[in-house]
């Protein structure tokens, strides 16, 4: 992959997150905000270190901002009831869960220094 293909690619990226921070509505539960945004950071970290080929960290970013979009849904209405909350949780969970394999697959793109 040439440079200009990466830089393409962590731009749209880098684009992409900032439109999805927008978007998302804060939350009450601090706890559901900072593993977000752990979780985006966990992503950077691969795509950084070549743990994480371009088509793989594309697709962790679309998984976090259909979270945050359905976080966003259902606060809504001003509040997220327990029952969303469990179902965030589980939606995180199995980000994280691709996160990890996603990063510990053979799969690796080149690192640039």
């Amino acid at each position: 992959m040439n440079g200009f293909t990466k830089a393409a690619l962590s731009i749209g990226s880098a684009a992409l997150l900032m439109a999805t921070a927008a978007y998302a509505a804060p939350t009450d539960d601090p706890g559901i905000q900072k593993r977000e945004q752990n979780q985006e950071k966990r992503i950077d970290q691969g795509v950084k270190s070549g743990q994480l080929t371009p088509r793989e960290a594309g697709k962790l970013e679309r998984q976090q901002a259909r979270v945050q979009q359905n976080e966003s849904r259902m606060k809504s209405d001003g509040k997220l009831t327990r029952k969303d909350h469990r179902k965030l949780t589980k939606e995180q969970n199995r980000a994280s869960r691709n996160i990890y394999r996603k990063k510990h697959n053979s799969r690796t793109a080149p690192v640039s220094r």
